[in-house]
């Protein structure tokens, strides 16, 4: 009885061992399954399949893994929705911003550090005379030049020559970017063929114009020195007063006729200067005494002083020309019947020739402006003028090796000196 009470328990007990390895094998199997579909999810969603989910189960230990994986997928599929938006939108921006670049008139290059093209717009691409991606790793030499004394990387309104279209005029512009370690620079190129021409064109005509009319001016002057000199006949005194002040307008007439003149000549050719030695003291004093009659005119005294008498090498009509223009402008400038001093002396290395006047000054934005070309500060003063006074003496004094520099003090005094090598 005892035997088989014992074997009926050994029976018994494989029978449950046999009933909970059963059980623990389809729990696992469940386990390895489940696991199989987050496997197989994790890999949709790897590989960009964001429609894929879990199907949820009716059990609280894996419900919770499922709804959490399926939130998952839902925000990555939201967030993807959002980053297709953002892209299309930067697509369609960079269309547009490609479209405008693409659309302007100048040429746009950017190189890198060895002046290799990285990338050229259509105009570009065209004035070089290749074909699409062609032009991308070409070194830019290889399609324009540029002066000797200029370098690409700080070229600023630098006229370029275009080996593939080289009867156009063009000007190079170069900004540096600045990205990272990287060097990068962006190349504007300008034809300015068309302004060119234009420009031309009109100081042809002005050329033109005012050696047409000079003619008439001087045979103006003579006629009226000959009413003058009474050669037709006696006038009264209030006739000769009126002649004279005609001869004056006459005279300023001549000059700016003049003026423009010399300086088409000089864009022309350049200023062609005959040197020769030069005593300034005396040279000066001569200007003085024959400009004093016109500053008596106005009430205006001229004082010469000679600090150093020097001797320079210098062109003595084109040195003339410039110290009667500076005290010229200081007698119809300077609104007070105050003095006009006109001081020669020297500095290191150089000759000194002021005129200074004691009128109404020039202010700190007009100094930047008065040797520009065409600039005229008479007519805000209601004076005759073109401007290019100023400018002609500039390039004058600069071919002579030396500069005109300028210091004012408004309503107090103003000074131009002339700098030349002694």
């Amino acid at each position: 009885m005892l035997w088989y009470l014992l074997n009926f328990g050994i029976i018994l007990v494989f029978i449950l061992l046999f009933l909970i390895t059963r059980q623990t094998n389809n729990r696992w199997s469940k386990i390895n399954d489940y696991l199989g579909m987050v496997t197989n999810t994790v890999n949709s969603v790897r590989y960009g399949n964001l429609s894929t989910k879990i199907d949820e189960l009716n059990h609280p230990t894996y419900q919770n893994v499922t709804d959490s994986i399926n939130r998952m997928v839902e925000t990555l599929k939201d967030r993807e929705k959002m980053i297709v938006e953002y892209q299309n939108e930067l697509m369609r921006q960079n269309k547009l911003l490609e479209s405008v670049i693409n659309s302007l008139s100048d040429g746009i290059l950017i190189v890198n550090d060895k002046f290799n093209i990285l990338r050229a717009t259509p105009k570009v691409i065209d004035w070089f005379g290749t074909k699409g991606r062609d032009i991308l790793g070409k070194n830019i030499n290889e399609f324009i030049q540029i002066p000797e004394d200029i370098s690409i990387e700080k070229a600023a309104d630098c006229d370029i020559f275009i080996m593939s279209t080289p009867t156009n005029n063009f000007v190079l512009n170069t900004i540096k970017l600045s990205i990272e370690d990287k060097k990068r620079y962006v190349l504007l190129i300008k034809d300015v063929t068309k302004e060119r021409e234009i420009e031309t064109l009109k100081e042809d005509f002005v050329a033109t114009l005012t050696h047409d009319l000079k003619v008439p001016i001087v045979a103006e002057a003579k006629m009226i020195d000959f009413f003058l000199s009474e050669t037709f006949g006696p006038i009264t005194e209030k006739q000769h007063t009126a002649l004279a002040g005609m001869k004056n307008s006459n005279k300023e007439l001549i000059d700016l006729v003049q003026i423009i003149l010399e300086t088409y000549k000089i864009k022309e050719t350049g200023i062609q200067l005959a040197k020769e030695s030069v005593k300034l003291g005396n040279f000066v004093s001569n200007i003085v005494e024959e400009v004093q009659p016109i500053a008596e005119n106005s009430q205006i005294k001229l004082n010469f002083y000679l600090k150093k008498d020097l001797k320079i090498s210098a062109d003595p009509l084109q040195l003339e020309r410039v110290i009667k223009n500076l005290i010229s402008n200081a007698i119809s400038h300077s609104n007070t019947k105050e003095k006009i001093d006109i001081v020669v002396d020297e500095i290191p290395g150089f000759a000194t020739i002021s005129v200074i006047d004691y009128g109404q000054g020039i202010s700190k934005d007009e100094i930047k402006l008065i040797f520009n070309k065409y600039y005229s500060a008479s007519k805000k003063f209601r004076k005759i003028g073109t401007g290019l006074g100023l400018y002609l003496s500039q390039q004058i004094t600069k071919s002579h090796g030396g500069e005109i520099t300028v210091t004012s003090e408004e309503n107090v005094k103003t000074e131009f000196c002339v700098k030349l090598p002694v």
